[in-house]
């Protein structure tokens, strides 16, 4: 018997591993946190329709993002302040991410450095950069991006001014991130001239975050952008936004396949990940369930919580009734009433509300 026999055991160990405010500050969103339900909500309302007497007896969960093979569809989205978490931090999920072989984006408000989270694990890695400088500051920091060995920079572009999350800030709990901010000038100041001018100098494929309109998404492909990553911080930012798999159809039709489609937002289940495939998403990525697996046990919470996604994607798609990711395509889903009410622990039906709380 494994340690952790689900992902909600894996969940209550992360609460009584974590002080409020770390706790609060994982789980919560901005302000009425609307936002963060409508993420939940969006993949509640999508059912499946499965087709039946097909030969599932072998399924395949691989399939790549910028040409580098992943064995299972989920990148480990990149988040601030791992440290408060566990102390091994960036490289923890790192090293998870190398043993499940995928991706790790890996964010730049966590420890350690990027050199040293580069050399922890051998696993593809991509960086994400938030704008905290001038021209000079960033044109140093994808130098060093580069020189690191990471294979993609991934911009992030829906924070141009900080949040209110109330969560913590009830906890008088404030995360590392944010103790010492950087000019707040910088990110509110960033533009689609900005993107060109380092799409120009920087020679890896670029990604942007935070794309969460059709409109965006075509002025991204006319950027030369390598990757539209569809996502609202998890509802972290703006409140009262859409739900990122309400965003992806329109999207997806604007984009018209030009460029691959990154999705987070909401994701607690293996079911979600084949949802949002299913709507166009070439890949999703883990915020919360990242921090809640180290949180758990570190590289090997992290590792267990990722198989126990793997297996139910596989059961999902063998139940389905398909054999591969590419195969699965609108058909396979329709919408329906959702029958619980969403929030950030609405997937555990059996979590026990005073374990988590």
């Amino acid at each position: 018997m494994e340690q952790f026999v689900t992902n909600e055991e894996i969940i209550q160990r992360a609460r009584q591993n974590l002080a409020d405010g770390p706790w609060n500050y994982l789980v919560g969103a901005t302000e009425s946190e609307t936002t963060m339900r409508r993420n939940r909500l969006a993949f509640d309302r999508i059912a499946f329709q499965p087709r039946v007497l097909v030969d599932v007896s072998t399924v395949d969960l691989t399939t790549s993002i910028l040409g580098y093979k992943i064995d299972l569809p989920i990148m480990m989205a990149p988040i601030g302040s791992l440290q408060v978490f566990h102390p091994e931090a960036a490289t923890a999920v790192s090293k998870a991410a190398e043993e499940m072989s995928t991706i790790h984006v890996v964010s730049s408000v966590t420890q350690p450095s990027l050199e040293e989270t580069a050399s922890c694990a051998d696993n593809t890695k991509f960086y994400q950069l938030y704008i905290h400088g001038d021209w000079e500051w960033t044109k140093n920091m994808i130098d060093r991006i580069t020189e690191a060995g990471y294979k993609a920079l991934c911009i992030t572009v829906d924070s141009a001014s900080y949040s209110i999350r109330e969560r913590p800030m009830l906890s008088r709990w404030v995360p590392m991130s944010r103790r010492n901010p950087p000019e707040p000038h910088w990110q509110a100041s960033v533009t689609w001239e900005t993107l060109d001018m380092i799409k120009n100098y920087c020679k890896l494929p670029l990604i942007v975050k935070g794309i969460a309109t059709p409109n965006d998404a075509t002025l991204a492909v006319e950027h030369g952008v390598d990757v539209v990553w569809i996502s609202n911080h998890g509802g972290r930012q703006l409140d009262h936004g859409l739900g990122t798999l309400d965003m992806l159809p329109a999207i997806n039709d604007a984009i018209k396949g030009k460029t691959q489609i990154v999705l987070d937002g909401g994701i607690q289940r293996g079911s979600d990940v084949i949802k949002a495939i299913a709507l166009g998403a070439d890949a999703v990525a883990i915020g919360k369930m990242q921090g809640w697996g180290i949180a758990a046990n570190g590289t090997q919470g992290l590792v267990r919580l990722l198989s126990v996604l793997r297996q139910e994607i596989e059961i999902t798609m063998k139940l389905l009734g398909v054999t591969n990711l590419s195969s699965i395509t609108d058909q396979y889903v329709c919408e329906a009433m959702p029958t619980t009410e969403p929030h950030e622990m609405s997937s555990w039906v059996n979590m026990p509300k005073n374990r988590i709380q």
